[in-house]
């Protein structure tokens, strides 16, 4: 077996476990018990929530913690702090993303027999395009695993990706405040 099947079969195992614990937390309850006391807090409910509004496993209660932040405190309060959160999570998918899964996907692509799937992924618009779908996806409230991969595998540098990632998310969590305190009314 290569250094890079090893690698990709460790991770493959890091990322069945950590499925695995997050199961376990949300079953146990943890992470809702954590999020409803969040919620009496602005600044540290949002700043947990922003952090767990980073991962696909998290992303939903965070959501819902988000939404009642924003129509009972400021919603751009609720943003900038959330926003500073869900960097701290983004920034530990997207190291894990560019410096890991990037490795796996050269590995697996140069061993693919397709000379389409190599031309698509050598051209420069997709280098362009990558980056931009991958901050429209952090904007959004689905989850960001998909976005950092694309950002990852487009190799944005951390000083540009963290400026980046804080507009989008700050964007996607403002309208979510927003929109919770329209419906509020």
């Amino acid at each position: 077996m290569t250094a890079a099947q090893k690698n990709l079969l460790k991770d493959g195992l890091y990322v069945f476990v950590s499925i695995i614990v997050a199961y376990i937390i949300v079953k146990t309850g943890i992470v809702h018990a954590t999020l409803a006391t969040a919620k009496q807090y602005a600044i540290l409910g949002s700043f947990i929530a922003g952090i767990s509004f980073a991962s696909i496993f998290t992303v939903a209660p965070a959501t819902v913690v988000l939404a009642e932040l924003g129509r009972s405190h400021p919603p751009l309060l609720v943003a900038a702090v959330g926003a500073v959160g869900a960097v701290l999570g983004d920034l530990v998918i997207f190291r894990f993303m560019r410096n890991r899964v990037g490795l796996h996907l050269a590995f697996l692509f140069n061993r693919s027999k397709s000379r389409l799937l190599k031309k698509i992924f050598k051209r420069r618009a997709l280098k362009v395009l990558l980056p931009v779908l991958g901050a429209l996806i952090i904007a959004s409230p689905l989850p960001d695993e998909l976005g950092l991969a694309f950002m990852g595998i487009s190799n944005i540098k951390t000083p540009t990706f963290i400026p980046l990632s804080y507009g989008m998310n700050f964007l996607g969590i403002l309208v979510i405040a927003y929109v919770a305190r329209a419906s509020a009314l």
